[in-house]
């Protein structure tokens, strides 16, 4: 699976579990750790979990990887996925603003019109 797909995968994931402020950015030319970052905001922790477990289950079902990195569960508020070649960080509202990864990513430019429209933005 192509990073791409992967990162079309996990938006459509969330998407569908109604995460908000998605935001899909293209760090390859920024880091080696990942090719895409997703941000994406649930409304408590209750949400917050409900993303993870949907992008979690997209991911295996389209990768067929079981070794998934996952940091910050046990709060909620802010919780790291692996997938690899997609970093999702999923967030509530508070800890989105105060750490501000889109300020802190700024350069990266967003995928969104690109997952939307299923074609690759800037490639």
């Amino acid at each position: 699976m192509t990073p791409e797909a992967l990162r079309d995968c996990v938006v459509r994931a969330l998407e569908d579990r109604k995460g908000i402020d998605i935001l899909p950015l293209d760090v390859r030319r920024m880091t080696s750790i990942a090719d895409y970052m997703v941000i994406v905001s649930g409304t408590s922790s209750r949400h917050v979990k409900a993303l993870v477990d949907a992008v979690v289950e997209a991911a295996v079902a389209a990768t067929g990887r079981k070794r998934i990195g996952i940091e910050g569960q046990q709060s909620a508020e802010w919780v790291l996925v692996d997938l690899g070649d997609v970093i999702v960080h999923v967030m509530q509202a508070e800890p989105r603003r105060f750490y501000d990864l889109e300020r802190l990513w700024s350069e990266a430019p967003s995928t969104a019109a690109a997952v939307a429209t299923g074609a690759e933005a800037g490639a």
